[in-house]
């Protein structure tokens, strides 16, 4: 957890709203029918990995998140964030598996490897566990990012993805409810979504994981659980 988290967590107050959840984002192939990337559709996970959806549900009731002082919530402006969540400002990284070389450049950032990567299955079902973006406070939205990759069976790729076009709609991908998202700071969540990029052999994925402060505890029993940082598989592209 990183010291905007541990500021955030204990601000966290109790004001309710009601409305739906926010529906999450596509999961499309290049070459074939891909819906706009302004609709909101249901992600679709992984089957071979964890992460790319809820593991466990968002709790909406029991135990709720501790309750911050009230002086200072009212200092802080406290109050529920502007629905539906949206963002300027986002984090990214890359990762490359089963490529014998990969470079992803991105906000004039260089990941990857020129050496072979290990294949994401010699991980396990959890290789996309605790995931974050590495580069931060990247404004939306830089050019494309350019992928030049190798997959295992020795044939060369050249692409770009362009983030700006899939979030377009700058809207925030995630599963919390709208009656469960805490109020913030000036209703702002201060922690930005990260936008993560995976080059796996000849298939690339573009995930977001983003930091929802939730009114109930995650985990309970656990004080600072009152968030959710789900992985949210995007977009998918295959060459």
């Amino acid at each position: 957890m990183d010291d905007d988290e541990k500021r955030l967590m204990p601000r966290i107050s109790k004001h309710m709203a009601a409305a739906a959840s926010l529906a999450l984002a596509a999961c499309a192939t290049t070459g074939g029918a891909s819906p706009p990337t302004h609709k909101m559709q249901e992600s679709a996970p992984m089957a071979h990995a964890r992460f790319t959806y809820p593991e466990t549900p968002v709790l909406t009731s029991g135990e709720l998140a501790p309750a911050g002082d009230p002086a200072k919530a009212a200092e802080m402006n406290d109050q529920a964030p502007a629905w539906p969540l949206r963002f300027d400002k986002h984090n990214f990284s890359a990762r490359c598996h089963d490529t014998l070389t990969c470079e992803v450049v991105y906000d004039g950032v260089h990941h990857g490897s020129d050496k072979p990567t290990r294949a994401s299955a010699s991980y396990g079902p959890d290789y996309l566990k605790d995931w974050n973006g590495g580069h931060g406070g990247v404004r939306n939205f830089p050019p494309p990012a350019k992928v030049v990759w190798t997959s295992k069976d020795g044939t060369s790729h050249e692409t770009e993805i362009d983030i700006g076009e899939i979030f377009a709609d700058q809207l925030v991908r995630h599963y919390v409810p709208r009656e469960e998202v805490a109020a913030v700071p000036n209703g702002r969540i201060s922690v930005n979504p990260a936008i993560l990029l995976e080059v796996n052999d000849r298939t690339i994925r573009v995930y977001m994981k983003a930091f929802i402060p939730t009114k109930h505890l995650q985990a309970p029993g656990n004080p600072l659980s009152a968030v959710r940082r789900d992985l949210v598989l995007v977009k998918t592209y295959t060459y």
